[in-house]
């Protein structure tokens, strides 16, 4: 039996953001997360966004499973239409029992309030509703999640919001703010990502790759980041716990 293909959800004026928001996080789990261990779309984050939108509009065709980076591909890409959603991506890396693992999920803002979208083998670690008055809150939210499954979060990284432009060139920001928050108190993580928050809502911030490309990378190690480029986001899930 062929199996039945989702509709790709539309919006409607008569749909409050939280219930649009909820039909595309619907939608992404009757894709299904991808348990399979092959990635079955392939998405370089250093692609422009016209060209991870076009990866988009594929998942939505072929309606395969999908995993935490694709669903953060494909939450941009419906959430496009609505200028007073802004999208940003939010990513972690945890350690547990001697491995770590690394996930992303979907950031979003809109009305004074925070929430996010994003898929998981962990129902508590992708969709948030749109209710967390703070970036941090937030952010504390998914770590209490992860520490249900022994998972301490190592660090956390804040990216840019994402233009509404479906056309553009610019590349997403990842990672503006990199938070080391196993070394940092609660009171300074919130501190640091208040600050962060603040800016982002006034657009006071530019990628961070316009100005210096190489800050990112890793000290000690010398492989060209382009030539790595493959590897992160396929390790990104398969092994996230998530």
């Amino acid at each position: 039996v062929q199996p039945s293909v989702p509709p790709v959800p539309n919006y409607k004026l008569s749909m409050s953001i939280p219930e649009w928001l909820q039909a595309i996080q619907t939608y992404m789990k009757m894709l299904q997360y991808n348990h399979t261990g092959t990635q079955f779309f392939e998405i370089r984050k250093s692609r422009p966004l016209s060209g991870l939108m076009e990866t988009a509009r594929e998942m939505t065709r072929e309606s395969l499973p999908i995993k935490c980076l694709e669903a953060v591909i494909l939450g941009i890409y419906l959430t496009n239409g609505q200028p007073s959603v802004e999208r940003f991506p939010i990513s972690f890396k945890t350690h547990f029992s001697g491995n770590y693992f690394h996930h992303v999920v979907l950031g979003i803002y809109c009305n004074g309030r925070y929430g996010s979208l994003g898929m998981s083998r962990r129902s508590d670690l992708m969709d948030k509703p749109l209710t967390y008055r703070t970036l941090s809150d937030l952010i504390f939210e998914f770590e209490d999640s992860y520490k249900k499954y022994l998972h301490s979060v190592k660090k956390v990284k804040i990216g840019l919001y994402v233009p509404h432009e479906p056309h553009s060139f610019q590349p997403i920001e990842w990672k503006q703010l990199v938070l080391n928050v196993s070394k940092m108190m609660r009171t300074d993580v919130r501190k640091e990502l208040e600050k962060f928050a603040r800016d982002m809502r006034m657009k006071i911030l530019k990628p961070s790759s316009a100005h210096s490309p190489m800050k990112e990378r890793p000290r000690g190690k010398s492989l060209s980041p382009r030539r790595r480029q493959g590897s992160p986001q396929r390790r990104a899930c398969r092994r996230d716990k998530s």
